[in-house]
């Protein structure tokens, strides 16, 4: 529960950050674009590239900022931002809570290839550019959802409610593991980030616990086989096998440094 617990404490403390006025001098805007400390640009460098594409031009402040932003996830955390900052991920883990405890585990309407998101990010990155609008960042439900937590209203409600749905009866994981295309993109973008969760095989007792977890079960291919970081850009790094491993065979692991220290 440990890193549940900080995930939420994190997620929800950006959308505070967001809301209220009061905490503009720490961080002011929304997940697309913001500044930090009333000085530090940040942008999504996903919807960067869109409004590039589609406007063919760019902005120097926007640039900037999504530089930082894609600097912090590609060199430090990886794809953490799919677990402890978008919105979405509390609505796709609460669906997976309640489908679980439904008895859906196995059941699913449809069956999709986890490579649709990259598909999607491609036809989304295609069609900015053709039609001249960011595509994804027009009908994102991600947007949807984060503004109206932080303006208020209803209507994100209802697309809360289809991803729910959607996660609940139709396919576990489909939002943020098989469709969404900025995590995709972040995916693509974290294979070579510090952070790893590391595997040490001599500890496991092979109950098989994190499998079961994992929202991405694919990343923990070397469980019960050999000892290695999980070095896939597609970990989000949310700790949920590291939460649920009695054996302490999985934690965080700055990678090289602690090697260096083990040696």
């Amino acid at each position: 529960m440990k890193y549940l617990i900080l995930r939420r404490i994190v997620q929800l403390s950006i959308l505070t950050f967001f809301s209220f006025g009061v905490f503009n001098f720490i961080l002011k805007g929304n997940l697309s674009s913001s500044v930090l400390f009333s000085s530090v640009p940040l942008s999504d460098p996903f919807a960067f590239i869109q409004l590039v594409l589609a406007s063919l031009q760019v902005d120097l402040v926007a640039l900037s900022g999504a530089l930082i932003v894609f600097l912090f996830y590609a060199i430090f955390t990886g794809r953490a931002f799919c677990a402890w900052v978008c919105p979405v991920n509390i609505i796709t883990d609460f669906a997976y809570f309640v489908r679980n405890k439904l008895g859906f585990n196995q059941a699913r309407v449809f069956n999709v290839n986890k490579n649709l998101r990259y598909y999607i990010l491609a036809f989304v990155l295609v069609f900015s550019f053709l039609f001249s609008f960011p595509v994804f960042e027009e009908f994102s439900y991600i947007g949807i959802i984060q503004r109206g937590v932080i303006f208020g209203g209803i209507s994100w409600l209802f697309v809360a409610l289809i991803i729910f749905c959607i996660d609940t009866f139709f396919s576990p994981r489909f939002t943020c593991s098989h469709f969404c295309p900025l995590g995709a993109f972040w995916a693509l973008s974290s294979h070579f980030s510090l952070l790893k969760v590391r595997y040490n095989l001599q500890k496991c007792t092979k109950c098989y616990k994190c499998l079961g977890v994992c929202p991405e079960k694919q990343v923990l291919w070397m469980i019960g086989k050999e000892n290695q970081d999980v070095k896939s850009g597609e970990c989000i790094r949310c700790g949920k096998c590291i939460d649920v491993c009695g054996d302490d065979a999985l934690g965080f692991s700055i990678i090289n440094l602690r090697r260096e220290n083990e040696k």
